[in-house]
């Protein structure tokens, strides 16, 4: 029997000079993907759908065109990515307004709201409402589509998104689900991946080596990506991506 696959939003964190990515290493007692370096992301709440959720930006109909979903899906995805980033890297991707960007959430009050978030005591849109501000969806960008292997007994519909980290904003190791967190060149990252030293799962080492390509971040959020689903299978013992993102080059 065929485990279903639950949604997920995963964010490509990037910031420069050089360009560099956001990843954590997940703890060894994590169920999926122990022990591997992976970007900040996780499951759709089923509040993250909730209509309540300020929001400025392209709208989850637009979003559903970027990844051939139902709206519904769509401003989950967009929520959990917005949710998911503040909780394991205290990024949040909202500001007072559709121009303006919170500049700082490193205070105690912030991470009682984080904690309270991770706990699902407080929901995105109480959490968004509580603080007078609203989701920037223009801070992100649709850049890919996975789908864990059939032979899999967990298994994730996850969506990735690229975003910048906002000026002001700066990352924090937060625990949970990572017990060590690093900013990386992508092409440092592929390089000890293929030495053997961090281990990456073949989704992050795909999009690590897509982002290698850019020099900046302007040039990421330039690019005219065309979203394709992958679903790798497995065969003979190994896990084998059978559709190829496009060619960025």
């Amino acid at each position: 029997m065929i485990s279903p696959a639950h949604d997920a939003a995963t964010v490509v964190l990037l910031r420069e000079d050089p360009l560099e990515v956001y990843l954590l290493k997940r703890t060894a007692t994590m169920a999926f993907a122990a022990g591997a370096y992976v970007f900040p992301g996780g499951s759709v709440d089923p509040r993250d759908s909730d209509h309540a959720v300020a929001w400025a930006g392209p709208s989850p109909a637009e979003w559903g065109e970027a990844f051939l979903a139902d709206e519904r899906t769509a401003r989950g995805l967009v929520c959990a990515a917005v949710r998911e980033t503040f909780e394991e890297s205290g990024v949040l991707l909202a500001g007072p307004d559709a121009a303006t960007v919170v500049a700082d959430t490193t205070g105690e009050d912030w991470e009682a709201d984080r904690l309270a978030l991770i706990g699902r005591t407080l929901s995105l849109a109480e959490f968004l409402d509580r603080r007078g501000l609203v989701l920037r969806s223009d801070l992100l960008k649709a850049w890919g589509h996975w789908i864990t292997p059939e032979v899999e007994t967990r298994r994730f519909d996850t969506r990735f998104f690229v975003a910048a980290l906002p000026p002001g904003q700066r990352t924090r190791e937060v625990g949970g689900e990572a017990d060590a967190v690093a900013w990386m060149k992508p092409e440092i990252a592929l390089a000890r991946a293929l030495a053997g030293d961090i281990l990456i799962m073949p989704p992050t080492f795909q999009t690590l080596t897509e982002v290698a390509a850019f020099e900046t971040i302007d040039h990421v959020f330039a690019h005219e990506r065309k979203i394709i689903t992958i679903m790798p299978i497995a065969k003979d013992g190994e896990i084998i991506v059978t559709a190829a993102p496009e060619d960025i080059a």
